[in-house]
């Protein structure tokens, strides 16, 4: 119980601290909003395909599973592996090891911020395009309850990654130019900015590879068409294979957070 109270309270320092930081909130939490704007008005004269009615998918229909996805990618292991990498780059992890702070705890708030974060992100964006954008949102439970699962499968795999990943950068004035072009380039990979059916087979493959494609096409499955289905690998949204993905991924970042994290930089 003290560890969970410990971590509910490293949550709330953490989601203030992140808000107090212009260049973090413009970059994870506003940045997705921002670039499905801009599309959105871009191509408001363009059709991306037809619903099930007959009528013209528009871009900002057609960009907000996107977003949705990238936001998860930016909140969870682009700002995580950089916030931490920072950390031990300028002491206060190593403060953090002579305190009886329990890392499980530290974790927990981390993590926390995280899940906080996403929930208000993915509801903006949301209530953006709905409400400007006149995005037609789902009405079926069921795909609300398959947004929930993969939403939070999505978010806590992309945290514990950027955990992962925060050893990456030897300091930390290097963390954003090493761990943002991971991340840029996933998007454009992975159907963020570009149609994922547009993009050439042997690329569509090494997407597969990666959480953020698996994590978009869940995205898809909630907020477009059915007809929309058939563009996807094997024509099928496969919902099982994006759990198989994600879980996978998780694992993969757990392992790698167990073997980088220190509280102390080896060189420190």
């Amino acid at each position: 119980m003290r560890t969970l109270t410990l971590g509910a309270r490293r949550t709330s320092y953490e989601v203030k601290t992140y808000f107090r930081q212009g260049d973090s909130v413009f970059f994870t939490f506003l940045f997705p909003l921002v670039m499905l704007t801009i599309f959105s008005v871009a191509f408001s004269e363009s059709s991306f395909g037809i619903d099930d009615d007959g009528n013209d998918v528009s871009a900002a229909t057609f960009y907000l599973p996107a977003m949705l996805a990238a936001g998860l990618l930016l909140s969870g292991l682009q700002n995580m592996a950089i916030d931490i990498a920072m950390e031990k780059s300028d002491g206060t992890l190593k403060r953090f090891g002579g305190t009886p702070l329990p890392v499980v705890s530290y974790f927990i708030g981390k993590i926390g911020q995280v899940l906080v974060t996403g929930i208000l992100q993915a509801a903006l964006l949301i209530a953006v395009a709905g409400i400007v954008f006149r995005v037609p949102l789902p009405t079926e439970p069921e795909r609300w309850a398959t947004f929930a699962w993969v939403f939070l499968l999505g978010v806590i795999t992309s945290a514990v990654l950027g955990i992962g990943l925060s050893g990456l950068p030897r300091s930390g004035k290097s963390a954003t130019a090493v761990i943002i072009p991971i991340t840029l380039v996933l998007q454009f990979i992975s159907g963020v900015y570009l149609p994922f059916s547009n993009l050439p087979e042997w690329l569509q493959n090494v997407a597969n590879m990666f959480p953020l494609k698996w994590m978009a096409q869940g995205m898809r499955n909630v907020f477009l068409p059915d007809s929309f289905e058939v563009m996807e690998i094997n024509e099928s949204w496969n919902l099982a294979g994006i759990v198989i993905a994600l879980a996978a991924w998780l694992v993969v970042g757990l392992v790698l957070a167990r073997l980088t994290f220190r509280w102390i930089r080896k060189d420190g």
